[in-house]
């Protein structure tokens, strides 16, 4: 498999020169409209004497000019897709260069009540969520949100099959990007689903076919008045008033319709041609394949349903012409036809809508997590294993550090095992509670990791690190830290949880921080807990003594010819050498 960078490169150039051939056949079609106007004036204008040569030239330039219209639309069209492709393929290169921090943050899915999201870096500015993210629609970028947020622990093998097939597939996931971005949304598929449940049908059946037959008498009355048989005041006068009678008596509810219809015809074209990309997609995981029959409707096609329901849109959308309005439906009835199509579609499939919209939402999410899983084929999926240890790791990462300058460390922790991992400032405490916070996560949602090799015993993940006051709610950090801690020993009552603390009651005294916060980890491993605590205070650690089910860590700093030095290693034991009296020195500030 060529690497990833390798792959964008390429691509890069191929969709780039695509776009450039592309754009000179444009304009080439522009060129030759052009030319054929002119000519087709010019001809009419050479012949004018003789009429019947005139009109032959003139419906000959017509003909030719629509098709190349129809050419230039198709060629566009296909200019827009590689254009898009170049931007999918540029943003990578970027993303691989460490260019990211300008991408959406997701700052609307923290939250501070959830098990860990605000914890570990999973939103914000250089998050997770935003390296991995390449959602194109407000849905799936929901839906990635959910997945990232959801402490699954059921059915992750599947999950990660999944995964690995959307890896597999660079071209399909870039072709559905690409697609997903030409069309703007208006309306969320939240709303036109509620719009949909909401309609109520005003059009009698017997709408179904009247259109038809005023448009047969119209037609013949058309052709009697050319063989003279009939006047013409018949057909402009008493007809035409007659069929904008029927018309304007459902005229109210036709424009409350036509206005609901203009603000969804995008988002259904798009999701067609989304459909369409994974309905003729051949997909061997269990989980892919169970969407794709998700979206089946016995022998009919989700995509060309969608296409079916498009064009009635479209047509009621044409109504804003007021001489196609007039004599539309003064002969034809075209609003009412558009719109008893429209109704009976809503009255068809609107239980199946939210089936087809989920769908296409589960595949921008998955794009994502297949997308970075091809972009790291140097991690690993985890080995699920029911009877063994929690995690198991050998040069375990974090996964957004530079793997130049990272530190793996290898760890080990079994159930029910406590570690209390001891430090100084800035010796990679706190980043190796986010890099084992992120395995659990990463591996629940069934990304792959970034270890060289892991074991793990699925378990939901729970954390304290970042606690805040609240001048709003009038609670002090204290109180807040409290409140985490109380979460936390409530919902491991109810089922395992992996715990992750982080310097935990630093809103009281010394003394009393060190009496509390012993008690609380022994209450922890009484319940069975399994966790890391990371703290500075080392009287902690004696509980190793006391409990076997404790361990100790630690990560060093060392200072070398006046400077400090920090090897980011976790070793076992606990450290002597703190260095925050070092540094306040070092930086003049005492």
């Amino acid at each position: 498999m060529k690497h990833p960078l390798e792959y964008y490169k390429n691509h890069l150039i191929k969709y780039k020169s695509e776009t450039k051939k592309l754009y000179k056949q444009m304009t080439v079609l522009s060129t030759l409209r052009l030319l054929i106007f002119l000519a087709t004036g010019f001809g009419i204008y050479f012949f004018f004497q003789q009429w019947q040569t005139a009109l032959s030239v003139g419906v000959f330039g017509v003909i030719i000019f629509i098709y190349l219209l129809s050419k230039h639309t198709d060629v566009k069209r296909q200019r827009d897709f590689n254009k898009a492709l170049v931007d999918i393929n540029e943003d990578e290169i970027k993303i691989a260069s460490g260019y990211f921090h300008k991408r959406d943050e997701g700052l609307e899915f923290q939250d501070s009540n959830h098990f860990y999201s605000l914890d570990i870096d999973l939103f914000g500015r250089g998050s997770f969520f935003q390296f991995i993210n390449r959602t194109t629609i407000k849905e799936g970028t929901q839906e990635l949100a959910n997945a990232l947020k959801a402490n699954h622990i059921d059915h992750i093998e599947s999950r990660q099959q999944a995964i690995k097939e959307l890896s597999s597939k660079p071209q399909w996931r870039q072709y559905y990007s690409a697609t997903s971005t030409l069309v703007d949304v208006e309306t969320p598929a939240k709303q036109i689903i509620e719009w949909l449940q909401n309609h109520k049908s005003f059009l009698p059946k017997a709408m179904s076919w009247l259109p038809h037959v005023i448009s047969l008498v119209s037609v013949a009355l058309f052709v009697l008045i050319v063989l003279g048989v009939v006047t013409h005041q018949v057909l402009i006068g008493y007809w035409l008033f007659l069929g904008l009678v029927i018309t304007g008596r459902y005229l109210k509810k036709v424009n409350i319709l036509a206005s609901n219809a203009d603000k969804v015809r995008s988002t259904f074209r798009q999701y067609s041609s989304l459909l369409d990309l994974i309905e003729n997609e051949s997909f061997s995981s269990e989980l892919l394949q169970k969407k794709q029959k998700q979206i089946q409707l016995g022998d009919k096609k989700a995509s060309e349903i969608f296409k079916v329901f498009s064009k009635p849109l479209d047509a009621l959308d044409n109504r804003n012409n007021i001489i196609g309005a007039i004599f539309g439906n003064g002969y034809f009835l075209t609003d009412i036809k558009n719109s008893y199509q429209i109704q009976q579609w809503i009255e068809q499939y609107t239980n199946k809508v939210s089936d087809w919209f989920e769908v296409v939402s589960f595949f921008d999410a998955y794009n994502s997590l297949g997308n970075y899983a091809y972009n790291h084929p140097e991690f690993v999926f985890p080995e699920i294993v029911n009877n063994g240890p929690v995690i198991k790791a050998a040069d375990l990462g974090h996964p957004l550090l530079n793997k130049e300058k990272r530190v793996d460390s290898h760890l080990t922790i079994e159930n029910e095992q406590f570690f209390i991992v001891t430090g100084a400032n800035m010796a990679g405490k706190s980043t190796f509670l986010r890099t084992v916070s992120l395995h659990i996560v990463m591996a629940n949602v069934g990304l792959p990791v970034c270890a060289k090799s892991s074991q793990y015993s699925p378990v939901k993940l729970i954390t304290s690190m970042r606690t805040s006051d609240s001048l709003a709610d009038d609670s002090s950090y204290f109180f807040s830290e409290l409140t985490r801690l109380k979460y936390i020993v409530e919902a491991i009552q109810k089922e395992p949880y992996f715990i992750v603390l982080d310097e935990i009651l630093k809103g009281t005294n010394s003394t009393d921080k060190a009496i509390g916060s012993r008690k609380f980890v022994e209450k922890l491993v009484a319940s069975n807990a399994t966790g890391i605590i990371a703290t500075h205070d080392l009287s902690l650690c004696e509980i190793e003594n006391e409990l076997e089910d404790v361990k100790n860590y630690y990560f060093d700093a060392e200072i070398i010819n006046d400077e400090l030095h920090f090897d980011y290693t976790l070793k076992v034991g606990i450290c002597q050498n703190m260095n925050a009296s070092f540094l306040l020195k070092k930086m003049e500030i005492v």
